[in-house]
């Protein structure tokens, strides 16, 4: 045998075994991880977008609202003496919460759209009451005679102080008194409104209560200052996230809205009813809901591009087991075009679903794919029997990645059966296929 006929043997052996057929294709699968990546990172940076937006939206009407409070903040003197033993003082601020903290209120959500994006918003119209209980400071570091009762600040939180829509009007022990802008300390909290009410020593209990009229968007959430916090929510939004430190003791959804039930003593908190300066910080037990909107096309397609590579591998399987089967070869260009064919689908699904429902825009983009590869299919392999398997396995695929999407919280033991139900299926189908007579034979 001549070296050119050894080349050309051995050229023909190459282009035609099987197994190093198996390992092109495998390489060709990783090739196409790259444009894979490339859209799952245009998907983010399209959700990044639609962040934004929805930002700029909700800065303008009012960003997520935390309702602090109200809370006293009472001035007081310490004195000392300086180098020159001249008497001197420093002013600290003592800080007491309420004994009764009753919060209930009902939220009118509303959705606005700027170009094919969409923010929901929320107007809350909130009645705050309850009562004060002056503390008794002998047992403490502090002079009562150095406090400045008369000069105690009624204080109220709030996030975002452009989404208050009404002048807040405060009823102390039937005295009413104006709300400014602004707080005298940031120890609790950094935005909000004050008052000055004088307080009286003598007099052991204080009513107070107030309304809110606050814009927000998403999330509203309150922290439980009170000795018992009680707060009860409503609105007609039908899909609410309770979140935060807390969770609802009672609560009530349907398609014609929510309704909800907290109830936190200060016993499940980790700071007291009164304390000096900013030694706690009391963010960190905020709870309240967020209004969902259930349509997030960006995490879903994000979700289901996540199935990629399993396309990609399980349709390659099926035109690999049609050369072994049909003795008919396909090229790895082809195998590129029928993998950027699969790839594509994630690209139609998003762009789709930015103008359609995201279940139409699946139905469609699934269509288009799989009638693509299919007549592809017809036109490369000219047998009909695998034309139909091939349409068969890609309705099947984007049948069962529908039925995951569906079901979130079992998407993992669904992928898992129905990767050991693929794999059951291949080999059952290849078990009688001699592998080592193949590339003797070669394909």
């Amino acid at each position: 045998m001549t070296t050119q006929e050894t080349i050309k043997k051995t050229g023909d052996f190459i282009k035609n075994s099987a197994t190093i057929k198996i390992f092109s294709i495998g390489l060709l699968i990783m090739i196409l991880l790259i444009p894979t990546s490339m859209i799952t990172s245009m998907m983010r940076e399209r959700e990044s977008r639609r962040d934004s937006v929805v930002q700029e939206i909700n800065q303008k009407w009012g960003n997520s609202q935390i309702v602090t409070g109200p809370f006293f903040t009472i001035p007081y003197k310490s004195f000392y003496k300086d180098e020159k033993d001249k008497i001197k003082f420093n002013m600290h601020y003592l800080h007491i919460l309420p004994e009764n903290l009753n919060i209930s209120g009902k939220l009118y959500p509303q959705i606005r759209y700027r170009s094919i994006y969409e923010a929901v918003l929320y107007n809350a119209q909130i009645q705050v009451n309850g009562n004060f209980t002056i503390p008794v400071l002998s047992q403490s570091n502090i002079d009562v005679e150095n406090v400045l009762w008369e000069k105690a600040i009624f204080s109220i939180g709030i996030t975002d102080m452009r989404g208050i829509q009404d002048n807040i009007k405060i009823v102390f022990n039937q005295d009413n008194y104006k709300a400014n802008p602004g707080l005298k300390t940031t120890d609790i909290v950094s935005s909000g409104v004050h008052c000055y009410i004088p307080l009286l020593e003598t007099k052991d209990t204080n009513s107070f209560s107030f309304q809110l009229n606050l814009n927000g968007s998403e999330v509203i959430q309150f922290v439980p200052l009170g000795e018992t916090t009680s707060l009860k929510l409503k609105s007609n939004w039908p899909s609410p996230s309770f979140n935060g430190a807390y969770l609802p003791t009672n609560r009530e959804v349907s398609d014609k809205g929510f309704s909800a039930d907290w109830n936190v003593l200060h016993l499940n908190r980790n700071f007291p009813q009164l304390w000096i300066g900013n030694q706690y910080k009391v963010s960190d037990t905020s709870f309240g809901l967020k209004l969902l909107i259930t349509a997030d096309i960006y995490q879903k397609s994000i979700r289901i591009s996540k199935y990629a590579i399993m396309f990609i591998v399980f349709t390659f399987s099926a035109f690999f087991l049609s050369e072994i089967i049909n003795k008919k070869r396909v090229h790895p260009i082809q195998y590129i075009l029928i993998g950027l064919a699969v790839i594509l689908f994630y690209v139609l699904l998003l762009s789709i679903s930015e103008h359609l429902n995201f279940d139409i825009a699946y139905i469609l983009s699934a269509f288009a794919i799989t009638t693509t590869i299919t007549a592809y299919s017809k036109g490369i392999i000219k047998n009909n029997h695998f034309t139909l398997t091939v349409c068969g396995v890609l309705i099947i695929l984007y049948s069962y990645l529908y039925i995951v999407l569906q079901l979130e919280d079992f998407a993992l033991i669904m992928g898992s059966i129905g990767l050991f139900v693929v794999l059951t299926t291949i080999m059952y189908i290849t078990r009688k296929i001699d592998w080592y007579s193949l590339d003797k034979d070669q394909i």
